[in-house]
């Protein structure tokens, strides 16, 4: 018998073999070595630097470790000077290294900008030249693969079929659902609390933890802006979705390394699950959707004027559009469930974030909110059997410039991230390389003393008054929502539901910070308190 496999071929395997380990070898030591080491020289050559790149970590245990000292540290109750705390490591190198230096998120380099002028930029004149960050497996998989991570065409395609659901003539017939759900989980919580001895301090006042009653306040809204008269079907979802967070916030203090999210670890098992789960619960309510607009003609007036209106419905509607568009633009059901995704994930934590902050605030600061009150009461009436309407919101100026510092000072986003898809000049000076991320520490520009002037950690809602552009030495000093054609899609509905919500609630109550109360901003993905903020509610009539 002739032998067809002999020493020579099982020495040409192991001989190839090798090659493919130097070769791989190689590369691994570049992307984790000598790349980072000659990207840290090319921008010491453009007058950027920053602490030294440390082989795989980067500087991130160095920022882990700043953002742990200064967590534990304890706050004046009413400072506002948060920035030291929330992000430490930005005043700690910008003092060493000047405003704009380089860090290194394991071997990936960020550039940070902080110039107004850079940010538009990056955002507006040159946005072209930048794109959305590819986030961590975990965050994408928590955030959805929808209009907030998407990019290029796509992204084009999703922001015009996603657009109309906030157009304000839209969000006018969605203001009685979204009023509906403040009342009803407002007077829930207030109920609830009054039959709680623990709650109850004197007659008729009550205690409530705000930073959850909003959350759940959203969710409901949420549910409903989504999902029409299936909305209460969503709830579950976010469960599922407070779960998911944990795992993703882990994942800002760890280097993400290739291929490990396949691995069967239980943290991985434990995500797959819930992301099954909440697919399963999605695709339960798309497909009770299209049950629901395939036996209800569009003439009848209530079909018409919610069911297709709320997000849920345009989008179904879009992926119905066959022969209008390329086969290739149309939207699947993974779409849609994705795009639900993005929405619940951002609709509800940004704004009841907003709204957490915004109630601490003019708990801490009476004299703002009697005058929030008074606009109220003289705009809407002192009645509480009905909302305000979308006209009377417009004309409550005051909650406008108390909504708007409340996002100067505590924005729920409070850094975000883009990357340069070409080599790019930037601001004329910089030579930026293709593939840089440059970071944008939105809480540092908020709190900068050279842009707001010396009262910059005041609360002062005044300095809005002539609006956001004069607000500042520059317009683009304020971009808690983004700038440009990137900017949040959902933010007037946001201010719309942070508006209303206020309203309803300083008819009926004024509020004062609780004793218990702890002043501890803290980052979880987004700014929250960290122990929760308890404000008592005592009736105003």
């Amino acid at each position: 018998m002739e032998v067809w496999w002999g020493w020579n071929s099982w020495k040409s395997v192991a001989v190839g073999f090798g090659m493919l380990c130097i070769c791989m070898g190689v590369k691994m030591v570049d992307f984790l070595w000598w790349r980072p080491k000659r990207l840290e020289r090319w921008f010491g050559r453009e007058g950027i630097r920053g602490p030294p790149y440390r082989f795989f970590l980067g500087n991130v245990k160095e920022m882990v470790g700043l953002m742990e000292i200064c967590s534990k540290k304890t706050m004046h109750q009413c400072s506002h000077n948060i920035l030291p705390r929330v992000l430490p490591f930005y005043p700690h190198w910008k003092k060493i290294y000047g405003s704009s230096f380089l860090v290194w998120f394991g071997p990936t380099s960020r550039v940070m900008i902080s110039d107004p002028d850079l940010i538009r930029e990056i955002f507006v004149t040159r946005s072209d030249s930048y794109e959305k960050y590819e986030a961590h497996p975990l965050v994408r998989q928590l955030e959805g693969e929808g209009l907030l991570s998407l990019r290029g065409e796509k992204w084009v395609h999703r922001r015009k079929i996603i657009a109309p659901t906030f157009y304000r003539e839209n969000l006018q017939l969605l203001l009685p659902s979204i009023g509906e759900s403040v009342l009803d989980v407002l007077d829930k919580w207030v109920s609830s609390s009054s039959a709680s001895a623990s709650a109850s301090t004197k007659s008729g006042e009550v205690q409530v933890d705000v930073f959850e009653m909003f959350q759940y306040m959203m969710e409901d809204a949420m549910c409903r802006t989504a999902f029409g008269a299936n909305y209460s079907d969503g709830k579950p979802i976010f469960r599922l979705q407070a779960k998911q967070m944990l795992a993703a916030a882990e994942s800002f203090s760890s280097v993400l390394i290739p291929g490990y999210r396949f691995l069967p670890t239980q943290k991985n098992i434990d995500a797959w699950k819930l992301e099954k789960e909440i697919n399963r619960n999605l695709v339960k309510l798309v497909d009770a959707r299209k049950e629901f607009m395939a036996t209800n003609k569009p003439e009848g007036n209530e079909y018409k004027e919610t069911a297709g209106r709320d997000l849920l419905g345009l989008l179904i509607r879009a992926s119905m559009r066959k022969g209008e568009e390329e086969e290739s633009k149309m939207l699947t059901e993974k779409d849609i469930i994705e795009e639900c995704k993005t929405f619940f994930f951002a609709g509800k934590h940004s704004t009841s974030n907003m709204l957490t902050w915004a109630t601490v605030l003019i708990s801490m600061h009476p004299e703002w909110q009697d005058k929030a009150r008074e606009e109220v009461i003289e705009v809407c009436g002192s009645s509480s059997h009905h909302f305000p309407t979308r006209q009377k919101l417009d004309k409550l100026k005051t909650l406008s410039m108390i909504l708007n510092e409340t996002l100067r000072l505590y924005p729920p986003a409070v850094a975000t991230i883009r990357r340069a898809k070409t080599d790019v000049m930037l601001g004329g000076k910089y030579n930026i390389p293709k593939g840089t991320e440059l970071l944008i520490p939105i809480m540092a520009v908020h709190h900068d003393e050279d842009l707001w002037g010396p009262d910059v950690h005041e609360f002062n809602p005044g300095r809005f008054s002539m609006g956001v552009a004069r607000a500042a030495n520059r317009s683009t000093s304020f971009v808690p929502f983004g700038l440009g054609g990137r900017n949040c899609v959902g933010q007037n509905l946001a201010l719309m539901e942070s508006k209303l919500a206020l309203a309803i609630i300083l008819q009926r109550y004024s509020l004062h910070l609780s004793p218990s109360y702890v002043h501890s901003p803290t980052v979880l993905m987004l700014l929250h308190p960290r122990f929760g903020a308890p404000v008592v509610f005592r009736p105003f009539f």
